[in-house]
C-alpha cells in the first residue's frame, strides 16, 4: 500500500524531492501532489492525486475542469492550476517534438508509465503529418496483463480522426518480450484498422529500461 505524506520521511516528501532531486525525479502522482498541496481530512493529498492521475490518464489532452472537480478536495482553484500546468508544458514542447518519424519516437512521451503497478494499455492516435493528437490510457489490467477490445482502441481514434495509431502497454513484471496474449492482440488490431482505415503502425512493449517493437522485430 502506499505511503502517506504522514508516513514518509521528510525528505521523501513530493515537495522536498523535488528541490533535492528535480522534477524528472518524481512520479505522475507526486507532481500531482505538489500541484495540489494537500488533500482533505478524509483523502490524503498522495490517494487523492493517485484519483486524479487515473482521470487524466484517461482523458489525456482533453481532460476538462468538471473531471477534476468531481472530487472532494478538487475545486476550480486546483483544478484551473492543474489544467493550466498541463497546457503550459503542451506549448512549451517544440511542435518537431511531437512529430513520429519512428513509431518508436512516441516511448519518450509514455515512459513514465513504465513505473505503473499494472499494465496500461495506451493508444496514440496519429495524424497525417505523422504528428501525434492524443494518447490516452485505453485500460488498466492486473501486473501481467489487461484486457482490451479493439473498439476501445479506435473509439478515441475515429473521434479524433487520427489516420493511424501506435498502441504500447507496460510490463510491470519485468521483460519486455510478448506474450501469446500481445500477439493475439496485435493481430486483432491490425485486422480491425484495415476494415476501417486506421493502421495500426506498431505495438510497443516497453519497461523501465528497454521496449519491444512489433514492428522492428518484423511481426506486424
Amino acid at each position: 500500500m502506499s505511503k502517506t505524506i504522514q508516513q514518509m520521511s521528510e525528505s521523501d516528501r513530493p515537495r522536498e524531492k523535488l528541490l533535492r532531486k528535480g522534477a524528472a525525479a518524481l512520479s505522475d502522482r507526486e507532481l500531482l501532489a505538489v500541484l495540489l498541496g494537500k488533500g482533505t481530512p478524509r483523502m490524503d493529498v498522495m490517494t487523492l492525486a493517485g484519483k486524479l492521475a487515473r482521470v487524466i490518464d484517461e482523458k489525456g489532452l482533453e481532460v476538462k475542469a468538471e473531471d477534476l472537480t468531481q472530487f472532494e478536495g478538487v475545486g476550480d482553484a486546483k483544478a484551473t492550476l492543474i489544467l493550466a500546468a498541463i497546457e503550459f508544458a503542451q506549448r512549451r514542447i517544440k511542435p518537431e517534438g511531437a512529430k513520429i518519424v519512428a513509431p518508436v519516437d512516441l516511448l519518450p512521451h509514455i515512459r513514465h508509465y513504465a513505473d505503473r503497478k499494472q499494465e496500461h494499455f495506451l493508444c496514440a492516435g496519429i495524424n497525417g503529418a505523422n504528428e501525434i493528437l492524443n494518447i490516452r490510457v485505453v485500460s488498466i489490467g492486473l501486473i501481467d496483463r489487461t484486457p482490451v477490445h479493439p473498439r476501445e482502441v479506435f473509439a478515441d481514434a475515429l473521434s479524433d480522426r487520427a489516420s493511424a495509431v501506435i498502441v504500447a502497454h507496460n510490463h510491470p513484471s519485468g521483460g519486455v518480450e510478448p506474450s501469446q496474449s500481445d500477439i493475439n492482440i496485435t493481430t486483432q488490431l491490425k485486422a480491425a484498422g484495415e476494415i476501417i482505415g486506421i493502421e495500426l503502425l506498431d505495438h510497443i512493449v516497453f519497461n523501465r529500461t528497454g521496449y519491444f517493437s512489433f514492428l522492428e522485430a518484423g511481426r506486424l
